[in-house]
């Protein structure tokens, strides 16, 4: 970019910091929330130098105290495909597709987040997008009332979308316009305490589905909460109650290991808070909590066909808390491999190589001979998205209802990215791409 303009990193860490600030006025518990990660993740690092977060390089350091990830729900293409173009100017595309109707909830999503390896260490700040999906309205009437109120309602400022036109035009914002961008963009994340609805419609679709309601409701798509990464969940979650914050039943993804794979998450209990509705009438609406998450190693195609296939395993047998949860999720998962020798040698799992400077290479020698005499070290590289049946585990704890029915759902990605107006890109193809990076380099 020309130097007169901010880099897209920059914009990006801007926001992240400005809508974590915004959010924290809204909802005065994240604040307790980000004051017990940060307490767990300094005794974690106290005790444990060795982790990666802390053993590797200062900007580890700098990436888990700003690392941040939200969730927002959309209702129409039009208002996705002006996401997208409001992500790019932070330099976040959308990658991979999530089918959550699998989990019983009518909505698919992609996450909006950097892609490189410097821009993930400047702020790997994420968005979780999802598109409610009209055609799983299975009320032919209340699909159409949907679609009119949704159709109605415009979620961004005049001022962002001339801002979006001079980025296009120009190619980039200058200082003054980059601080603008960022204040006209949180306007659409803002949350509103006036419905765009009277009480009996927002009734009608809350019958229907929370979520429904919770989408075409209001004027704009509510961050639903921003997440915080720790370095060890389980102690955040025995923690909650005494910060005075109620955590939901069970921490969603694969049990914890020697070796952390993926992503797991938990979260507190959404507010209850008070709506005034286009009649003059009052209610309550729950849409907004907080998460946590606590990020592994990213696994291979060959790794995720494994894990998939014992998480659906774990989850035909049910437990009433999440200590009996965890102890079946464990005995199930004994079945993957939980060091990292054994996850690199079977091609479960991405890893980044960086040669030891202070030995040297021995000709001839593969790659696994230079790990074994330390002339190589493999550093796991960190999961930077999303599992749909977490993601939907999230979702239906905080609206009212724990219990998930899986299933192999009603996919739809090229409906999805017909909307957003371009392809996702595949994950998978990202983490390979960043290993071979680093086995070229040496």
């Amino acid at each position: 970019m020309s130097n007169q303009f901010i880099s897209e990193d920059h914009i990006r860490d801007r926001f992240s910091k400005a809508m974590s600030g915004m959010y924290q006025k809204e909802v005065p518990q994240y604040g307790t929330l980000l004051q017990l990660v940060r307490e767990v993740n300094q005794q974690v690092m106290a005790q444990n130098p060795d982790v990666p977060e802390v053993a590797q390089r200062p900007e580890e350091l700098n990436r888990l105290s700003v690392e941040r990830h939200g969730a927002i729900r959309v209702g129409s293409a039009q208002e996705l495909a002006t996401l997208r173009q409001l992500f790019a100017v932070m330099g976040m595309s959308a990658v991979g597709y999530y089918d959550l109707s699998a989990a019983g909830v009518p909505v698919h999503s992609t996450a909006f987040r950097p892609v490189t390896e410097a821009a993930l260490q400047i702020n790997p700040f994420r968005v979780f997008t999802s598109l409610l999906r009209l055609e799983l309205i299975e009320d032919a009437a209340l699909r159409q009332q949907v679609s009119d109120i949704l159709a109605r309602r415009d979620i961004f400022t005049p001022r962002l979308r001339e801002l979006l036109n001079l980025w296009q035009q120009q190619g980039g914002l200058d200082g003054a316009q980059a601080d603008e961008f960022v204040q006209q963009a949180l306007e659409t994340f803002r949350w509103h305490h006036q419905a765009s609805v009277d009480l009996a419609t927002y009734d009608a679709l809350l019958a229907q589905h929370r979520l429904i309601a919770d989408v075409a409701c209001f004027r704009g798509p509510h961050i639903n909460h921003l997440t915080p990464r720790t370095l060890d969940i389980d102690r955040v979650q025995q923690l909650m109650p005494e910060y005075g914050i109620t955590p939901k039943e069970t921490i969603e993804g694969p049990p914890a290991r020697r070796c952390p794979i993926l992503l797991r998450q938990t979260s507190f209990k959404a507010l209850n808070e008070a709506i005034d509705f286009t009649d003059r009438k009052q209610g309550t609406h729950t849409a907004r909590f907080g998460e946590i998450e606590q990020r592994g190693v990213a696994l291979t195609r060959k790794g995720r066909e494994l894990y998939d296939r014992l998480l659906r395993e774990a989850s035909a047998e049910k437990h009433p808390d999440n200590a009996s949860h965890q102890r079946h999720l464990s005995e199930v998962f004994a079945a993957f491999p939980d060091d990292a020798d054994r996850l690199r040698q079977q091609q479960l799992a991405f890893y980044r190589y960086r040669r030891n400077p202070q030995m040297a290479a021995v000709p001839g020698e593969d790659l696994e001979q230079q790990i074994a005499r330390g002339a190589v070290t493999a550093e796991p590289i960190i999961y930077e998205d999303f599992l749909p049946v977490s993601a939907a585990g999230i979702f239906q704890s905080n609206l009212g209802n724990d219990t998930q029915r899986v299933s192999s759902g009603n996919p739809s990605q090229a409906a999805f990215e017909q909307a957003l107006g371009a392809a996702v890109i595949d994950e998978f193809t990202l983490y390979q791409q960043l290993q071979q990076d680093s086995i070229d380099r040496l």
